[in-house]
């Protein structure tokens, strides 16, 4: 329970429709799941309906169906989408992802729109689109990730009086870019498995990689290590940008990012310590360390770090 202030009242379907998205965040999304339980409970279910309709944009696109399929059912969502965002959703509505949503975006100035940019970015994986740059990578990072950044915020909020407050979508942006970049190298096998290319044609070509790792070997001849330095390079630098929002949040809505991003920016320690386990195992971290990183988050000690580190740049 939040103690700062009474919670409101929710009403029985809609409550109902809570409880089911805490559930799908539970079962699915661990390291989210971790996060938001140091959010209070209005908060906490305000994210649980917003990963539960990214979870379920996710799954259309990375399901078994035909792509024409896909395509079709995206679009259905992204009309349920509109719905939600005009208010046409009762309480006693059949899905309760939908009425979850429609209440948090009643009580949340949610930026909706930034739903819209995750059916965009999971079309773009749909129909197979693979990236010559940076730059277009970036594209695709900031609609599936960024933009969950940017939505999360209009949950969390801003402290009020705190300088840089309107830069505070920007950071929250970045740090999605650096969550899903770590995403992209501990998945760069599951991905080729998949038939899904995501790191740049140009930094493959760099350091003489091709793009199929299935095999859980590098290419002979190729320079994998240095390819995987120089990602973990830009996604540290995206780190470091993105923590500049902890300090302009509330302690636990601070201390929810502080866990989220510093679970993820372990893992990219871990991957750039042996960058060749993300070609034999799925990299992640034990349960010892996680609840390490959430105390650090509760005790403000990231924030505190980041607020320096900003004033020194």
């Amino acid at each position: 329970m939040d103690r700062a202030r009474p919670v409101p009242y929710v009403p029985p379907p809609v409550a109902a429709a809570y409880d089911y998205c805490e559930s799908v965040t539970g079962q699915q999304a661990r390291n989210f799941a971790y996060g938001i339980r140091l959010l209070p409970s209005g908060k906490r279910r305000a994210m649980s309906a917003l990963y539960a309709f990214s979870r379920r944009v996710d799954d259309i696109g990375d399901g078994p169906l035909p792509r024409s399929v896909k395509v079709a059912r995206l679009e259905e969502t992204r009309e349920l989408l509109g719905r939600i965002r005009d208010g046409g959703i009762e309480q006693d509505d059949t899905d309760p992802v939908a009425v979850a949503l429609a209440d948090a975006a009643r009580r949340y100035p949610v930026p909706m729109d930034g739903l819209d940019e995750l059916i965009d970015g999971v079309l773009l994986d749909v129909h197979g689109t693979a990236y010559g740059s940076w730059e277009e990578l970036e594209v695709y990072c900031r609609c599936v990730a960024g933009a969950i950044g940017r939505l999360s915020l209009g949950v969390f909020g801003t402290l009020p009086g705190v300088s840089d407050t309107d830069r505070a979508s920007e950071y929250a942006d970045t740090l999605g870019l650096a969550l899903q970049l770590t995403n992209i190298l501990r998945d760069l096998r599951e991905d080729a498995e998949h038939g899904r290319t995501y790191l740049p044609a140009e930094d493959l070509e760099k350091f003489g990689c091709s793009a199929d790792f299935r095999n859980g070997q590098a290419q002979p001849g190729s320079d994998f290590r240095g390819l995987m330095h120089h990602e973990v390079q830009r996604a540290r630098a995206l780190f470091a940008r993105g923590y500049r929002l902890l300090p302009l949040l509330d302690r636990r809505s601070g201390a929810c990012v502080a866990a989220m991003a510093g679970i993820y920016q372990r893992l990219l320690e871990r991957i750039a310590a042996d960058p060749y386990a993300v070609l034999s195992e799925r990299v992640s971290l034990p349960n010892r360390q996680k609840a390490y990183v959430a105390v650090r988050g509760l005790t403000g000690i990231d924030a505190r770090f980041a607020a320096r580190r900003s004033t020194r740049t």
